[in-house]
């Protein structure tokens, strides 16, 4: 059975249609990288999966659980379905480490010092053991994005969604946190992620969809879909990202 699996899914804004019948399903393990012009549905795709906006039509399932039922309990299904936005969210007037054991402690009713080692162990996975007692204002960019990954991580998902994450950071901040990412993936994490970054897409990912006008309009692996593009869209597309 697939991760996610997303049938015929509409998604309207009053009488614009922003997703129009798309259908994806997700494997364990997949690294899919979601590209597309701007408002082509790729972001308001991630925002469905885990429930923050409302399908007009279709289905999501995360791990056979339905994300448009109405008697799903989306605060339960969003712990197996992390996201990290390009604007880190992080608490200001809290500790790196606070903002990472917040949700832990509150959700999943962890002990203080349990709560502490989860801390740790997933900022050593993101490379900033040492600003566990940091607060954000004193983090760069790239390192708040780091701890926004970890606390994703804290909840232990079993997917996770990235939307553009790198695209509110300096270039030279870009690439710390795909290293991230590069981790993740190694160590099995099922990802999608809306993203520019057609190095990672095309080195890390397994999968390359293209979004366009609400519609999936090319997918398959990287070296196909980002190689030999089928259609005048792709091509235009990429012909704008790659030169």
């Amino acid at each position: 059975m697939s991760l996610v699996d997303i049938q015929n899914i509409t998604k309207r804004y009053g009488q614009l249609t922003v997703l129009d019948g798309v259908s994806l399903s997700v494997n364990q393990g997949e690294i899919i990288s979601v590209i597309g012009r701007s408002g082509s549905g790729k972001s308001t795709l991630l925002r469905c999966i885990n429930g923050l906006e409302p399908i007009q039509g279709g289905t999501i399932s995360v791990e056979g659980e339905v994300v448009n039922d109405p008697k799903t309990d989306l605060r339960k299904l969003r712990q197996k379905v992390g996201i990290v936005f390009q604007s880190f969210n992080l608490f200001p007037h809290l500790s790196v480490e606070r903002n990472i054991t917040l949700a832990p402690t509150v959700v999943k009713k962890l002990p203080p010092a349990e709560a502490r080692k989860l801390a740790e162990d997933v900022l050593a996975r993101v490379g900033l053991s040492d600003k566990i007692d940091a607060y954000p204002d004193q983090l760069s960019g790239g390192q708040q994005q780091r701890v926004a990954i970890a606390r994703s991580l804290a909840m232990q998902p079993k997917v996770m969604l990235f939307d553009e994450i790198t695209s509110a950071l300096d270039p030279e901040l870009i690439g710390e946190v795909l290293k991230v990412l590069e981790q993740l993936a190694k160590n099995g994490m099922t990802m999608l992620l809306v993203t520019h970054e057609m190095g990672f897409a095309r080195n890390v990912g397994t999968r390359v969809i293209f979004m366009h006008q609400g519609k999936i309009w090319e997918q398959g692996p990287p070296a196909q879909v980002l190689g030999s593009p089928q259609t005048p869209e792709m091509r235009s597309f990429l012909g704008s990202v790659l030169h």
